[in-house]
């Protein structure tokens, strides 16, 4: 895919052109809880309004159209993957019948952790939260919508890019495909077996607790239906796609339409056309959430290029140690959107070696030479993601979909004080401890 790297001789922009990308990442963190009727209605002209304030200042003021270029090219690849990955899941319907035991629970979300590498975050929660809930309905509670969130909608996605947003992102700056896997499995593995170790602890006293007759109901074998296999070719085609050869890749529609987007785009209707209206309507589907996804990433990918800009001249940000940017990632991927504040610390951690994160060449570097801030940088902006509702795209939607079902989510401030800040900070500090401290 074409990146094309913003003009060097362009002035560095002043600090205060941070602002419209600031106040999207709070309108994005904060409208949702003091003002959701608003934000509803109102975030596409929030979002393209703040957009249209950095394009401005690129186009009339710099005169430089280049990282507009880049952003425009970036945006549709990105939103090519994340689309075709949500319409395509939702072609796939899982029924269940019988109910589930603390151990088929846990191999549950384990499979759910591997899969989310393959069909992305987003697209794993889709598929698999309906079937989660029904398994468990006689004796579901918050923590299981919560470790649902932890493990198949954020952490269990970072192996690969299609895994998580911000690891895609990464790819598109050059990030190798496999460079994710291969450093970072062994922090994967600890930080899945220690969250699957806890929920087993966990659901095994609430298996207990638990009426006679709603354990041996429990205890019945589970019948699995699957409707709409079909998609799995789509999304073979998509997989397919990311490894095209490179010269391939390079080639583009309008100098923004890249190959492989154009396949994604074409998949995704595929799959949209030919899965029967029947398996949609079980699985509740709509374009909404990718709608939502797509306004707020028009908005974010146009105002980080100042942010990004002033972070790679490495004079923004004066933090040097894989720990001080895992746990510094981590701290705003929690409250903020993981996507630009993986792009965020990339560039400044480059920018303190003098190398752009606009530039391929500098990215590859960057992943061979310091491969342990880029370890930090991505565990961080995966695994903190889970750190609360906003953190990560598919951990509001899974907590939409549960109160719908009447599987009630805990609240904003009850998935922090009861889950996440206990259960999930603890195991995320041991990960950097073992995975990240001993890095240089």
């Amino acid at each position: 895919m074409i990146l094309l790297a913003a003009s060097s001789t362009a002035a560095l922009p002043p600090y205060g052109m941070v602002a419209p990308f600031a106040i999207l990442l709070l309108c994005i963190a904060l409208m949702p809880l003091f003002a959701a009727h608003f934000w509803e209605h109102h975030y596409p002209k929030v979002a393209v309004a703040l957009g249209l304030v950095t394009a401005s200042y690129y186009a009339f003021v710099q005169k430089d159209w280049h990282p507009l270029h880049h952003a425009a090219n970036e945006y549709v690849s990105f939103m090519a993957l994340v689309g075709s990955l949500f319409v395509i899941s939702g072609g796939i319907n899982i029924r269940v019948k019988g109910e589930a035991t603390p151990f088929v629970n846990t191999v549950f979300l384990l499979i759910g952790a591997v899969l989310a590498n393959v069909i992305g975050t987003t697209g794993a929660s889709m598929l698999m939260i309906r079937p989660w809930i029904k398994m468990n309905k006689y004796r579901i509670t918050g923590f299981h919508i919560v470790f649902f969130i932890f493990v198949i909608s954020n952490v269990g996605g970072c192996l690969t890019p299609i895994g998580d947003p911000p690891l895609f992102l990464g790819f598109l700056r050059g990030v190798p495909f496999w460079w994710v896997l291969q450093h970072c499995w062994q922090a994967w593995a600890l930080a899945i077996g220690l969250l699957l170790a806890a929920f087993f602890v966990a659901d095994s006293l609430n298996f207990r607790r638990a009426p006679k007759e709603v354990r041996e109901k429990e205890t019945a074998h589970e019948h699995w239906f699957f409707r709409g296999l079909l998609n799995i070719v789509w999304l073979g085609v998509v997989l397919g796609s990311v490894f095209l050869p490179k010269s391939v890749q390079e080639a583009t529609l309008l100098g923004v339409f890249s190959v492989p987007a154009l396949i994604m785009f074409g998949a995704a209707a595929a799959s949209y056309f030919t899965t029967k209206r029947e398996v949609h309507e079980a699985n509740d589907f709509s374009f909404g959430p990718v709608k939502e996804v797509g306004f707020l990433f028009v908005g974010i990918f146009l105002t980080m290029i100042p942010a990004l800009q002033i972070l790679q001249s490495g004079e923004a940000v004066q933090i040097s140690s894989p720990m001080q940017y895992y746990f510094s990632t981590g701290a705003l991927s929690a409250f903020l959107d993981n996507a630009p504040t993986y792009l965020a610390f990339l560039a400044a951690a480059m920018g303190q070696e003098n190398l752009s994160v606009d530039s391929t060449a500098d990215v590859l570097q960057f992943a061979s030479a310091h491969a342990p801030h880029l370890i930090a940088i991505s565990l961080g902006a995966v695994f903190f993601g889970a750190g609360s509702y906003i953190g990560n795209g598919p951990n509001f939607m899974v907590k939409a979909i549960a109160d719908k079902s009447k599987a009630h989510a805990p609240s904003f401030m009850a998935y922090m004080l009861c889950f996440s800040i206990p259960i999930l900070l603890p195991i995320l500090i041991i990960v950097g401890w073992v995975m990240v401290r001993g890095t240089h």
